[in-house]
């Protein structure tokens, strides 16, 4: 459900007040928890630590997340592979794969030198 119009987005004042008056990238990381504040213009060019649970994301603003939320760049789950045994295999196999083939072309170039 979106927020009302009437109400306009919601931006965290404390945000707000954080980067009042300062140039963006010359001031470093700045900390925030708030992940359902709204990106608004006034920010492009900085850089929030959005909280994710557990740590401070590094998350640089430009003008294409203007409208969003900073919670949608600080992502709260580890995604950790899919696979097991024969996942591991497919990927032993891939790797040797490309290490055979960089060693032919390296092998190729040598030869016409």
């Amino acid at each position: 459900m979106t927020r009302s119009a009437s109400k306009g987005p919601y931006v965290d004042p404390r945000i707000l007040k954080k980067i009042e008056g300062k140039k963006p990238g010359s001031t470093g990381v700045i900390k925030t928890w708030s992940r359902a504040c709204q990106i608004a213009p006034e920010m492009v060019g900085f850089t929030f630590g959005v909280h994710n649970g557990k740590e401070h994301k590094e998350v640089f603003i430009t003008e294409d997340m203007v409208g969003h939320r900073l919670g949608e760049f600080s992502l709260t789950r580890k995604f950790v592979r899919h696979g097991g045994k024969m996942q591991k295999e497919m990927e032993q196999k891939q790797k040797e794969a490309e290490i055979s083939a960089a060693k032919a072309v390296k092998g190729a170039t040598e030869v016409k030198k």
